[in-house]
Parts: structure tokens; sequence; C-alpha cells
């Protein structure tokens, strides 16, 4: 969410907030034209309102970008439930993340899982929470609850943000056992299914990103996020900038893709990104993603797995080809060599190699 970027332009569209059937909308208001009808549908889910006369979309914090709107960090009726009492901690809270200037999206994230404790103390102050008690509420959580192990170190993280850096009290937290995540394998296509899912991409534009995305291991907000200001066919490098972590990171353009991507610019004629939508800007990552799974479908792969798999598909085949592990991290972009080792317990050849005792019960 962090990567959405405004798509509606204010000129074309009448863009105001409002209320549609109790619930909380963003209408959009603009002449009968289908080329904007089809605009608004391939970006969002919009409905009509006969009696308004105008269109409507939830007022979520992805639309907001969409539209241009100031990004909402939780709603009016959430934050109606914390009780007075707890309302100054709250501000102070978000004030604090947006100093530390982190995402939109984890600022949403941390706002909204602190908001949970907030809702459950009641006229109780945050503040005057002890250790003891903040165990207590990490209890009720995994068994009244029944969060998974991701989700109360969300809540965790969330909370503890708010002790250490804006009470400054950085030791509450040491003595409370956080919950094993469980280890789980990034979810990769073997070299047939990339093949036959770029083969069924008709579209020059959607095959283009579809080899970028995994002959570079670009995240999806990498690939939208693309100027062409940052490809240099000369050193045949790609510049990923204000990448996750908002860290810049080199990567190596394929050269088996050189030619499509000039056949492909001298077509479009992109102005400043790479892939742009309809009315330019950059492309909306729902169409990257819808690209993705039409592929999945034509080529009749059931895995169930999104666009990211791609990047993850990238990491595995150079591991595979014998690609040295502090080289794959660098080009990920992965800050601890943990995250890249992962992907080793998917590319390991010597278990592979192992042959099960229940095929050599024939042998006896």
């Amino acid at each position: 969410m962090e990567n959405a970027k405004p798509v509606f332009n204010p000129l074309l569209y009448e863009i105001s907030l409002g209320e549609y059937e109790g619930k909380e909308v963003i209408w959009l208001k603009f002449p009968y034209e289908q080329e904007l009808i089809t605009m608004l549908r391939q970006n969002v889910k919009a409905r009509w309102s006969s009696k308004n006369k105008a269109w409507h979309i939830p007022d979520s914090q992805q639309n907001r970008i969409l539209c241009n709107l100031t990004p909402k960090n939780i709603g009016k009726q959430a934050l109606s439930k914390i009780h007075p009492t707890n309302l100054p901690a709250f501000t102070d809270y978000q004030n604090q993340l947006t100093l530390k200037g982190f995402s939109t999206n984890t600022i949403r994230t941390y706002t909204t899982e602190f908001a949970q404790l907030l809702y459950l103390l009641g006229e109780f102050p945050v503040e005057r929470l002890s250790r003891e008690k903040l165990q207590s509420y990490f209890l009720y959580c995994h068994r009244t609850l029944q969060l998974s192990e991701n989700q109360i170190h969300s809540r965790m993280n969330a909370v503890k943000f708010y002790f250490e850096k804006v009470l400054h009290q950085p030791k509450i937290f040491l003595d409370i056992p956080r919950p094993k995540k469980p280890q789980l394998l990034p979810k990769a296509l073997n070299t047939k299914e990339i093949l036959k899912i770029i083969e069924v991409t008709e579209n020059p534009k959607h095959k283009l990103i579809i080899q970028l995305c995994y002959g570079m291991g670009l995240r999806v907000s990498e690939i939208v996020n693309l100027k062409i200001q940052d490809i240099d066919s000369g050193t045949m490098r790609v510049l990923i900038s204000r990448a996750k972590g908002k860290k810049d990171r080199y990567v190596n353009l394929p050269e088996s893709i050189l030619h499509e991507l000039r056949a492909y610019y001298k077509k479009e004629h992109p102005r400043e990104y790479l892939f742009e939508g309809m009315y330019g800007g950059q492309i909306n990552v729902r169409t990257v993603q819808s690209v993705f799974k039409t592929a999945m479908n034509k080529a009749g792969i059931v895995k169930t797995v999104g666009i990211h798999s791609l990047r993850h598909s990238y990491a595995t085949h150079l591991l595979q080809c014998g690609t040295d592990i502090t080289l794959i991290q660098k080009l990920m972009g992965h800050q601890d060599l943990k995250t890249t080792l992962a992907y080793t317990h998917i590319a390991d050849k010597n278990t592979r190699t192992v042959r099960s005792p229940l095929d050599r019960l024939s042998d006896i």
C-alpha cells in the first residue's frame, strides 16, 4: 500500500469525502466519458449512485492515495472507541511514527494495532501499564483472541514502539517472551513454469513486466516504480530507487531482454515511468498483479502463488546455478543474510539426490 500512487486526476474527476448508506466513501463525479469510466473500473471497485449522480468507492487507505487525498491512519469510527483519557497518548504515538519517517503502510499497521490495546483499556491510562499487565494483555491475545504468531508479533512491535520511543521505557519489554514464528519457505516456480507463463502472455507490455520481475528479482512495488532514467543499457545495470526500507540498490539488466525493451520503448514512448497507465503516471499495482494472475491461468498452473513468487524464483534459480549467496543478498536488497539463506532450503541439490527408502523396496 505504501507504494500506491495517485491515479485520478482532480482536473478530470471531482473528488470529495462523504457517506453512503452509513459507510464512509469517496465520491467521484465526472462527465460521462467511456475512457474515464474504464480507468475508474480498472483501478477500483466503484459503484454508481443514481440518487447522488456520482460514483463512490470505500474510504480506504489505498483509495485515498489513488485519489490524492490525505491518508488516514485510523478511521473516525475507530477513533471514537478510544477513551478521551488515552487520546493524547494516541496522538503522541502517531506524531512519533511520522517523525521517524515510517512508511504510510507501517504507520497504518502500527496505529491500528496500538488502538486495539487502547480500546480494551477504556479509561485506564495506557502509560500506567506495568510489565505484568502488558504480559497479561498478550496472553489475552493468545488465549482469548487466538491471534496467530505473526499477528501477535505485529501487535507487540506496535505496543513496544509506544513504550520505548514515546515513553522512553526501553526495559519494560525485556522479560516478555515472544511466540516462535513459523518457518515458512518462499514459494517459487520452476523454470518450465516460468517459461510457460512468459510464452502465454501475448501483450508485449505485460510480457515485459513478467520478464523483468523474474529476470531482476523485483518486488511488484519496484516494477511499478521503475523509471526510464533508472535503466542504463550501456552498463546493463538498473537502479532500484527507494525500495523497501528506503534503500537504493543496483540490479543487472538481462541481456536477453534488451531487444524487446527497445522495441517496447519505441512503440509506447513512456514519458517518466517504464510502465505507465492509460493516462500517464506509473501503472497500478493491481493491474500488474492481474497480469500475472491471467498468465498463470492461461498457463494452466494451479499453484497458489502471487507475482512475488517471480522474485522468489529469481533467487532460487540463481542459487541452483551456483551464484554466491552474498551476491544474491545484494541483488535482492536483503539487509540480513538470514533472509537470503531461506532460499538454500529450496535450492538444496544434495537433499534432492537422496532416494526414498520406499523406492528401494523394489531392489530387494
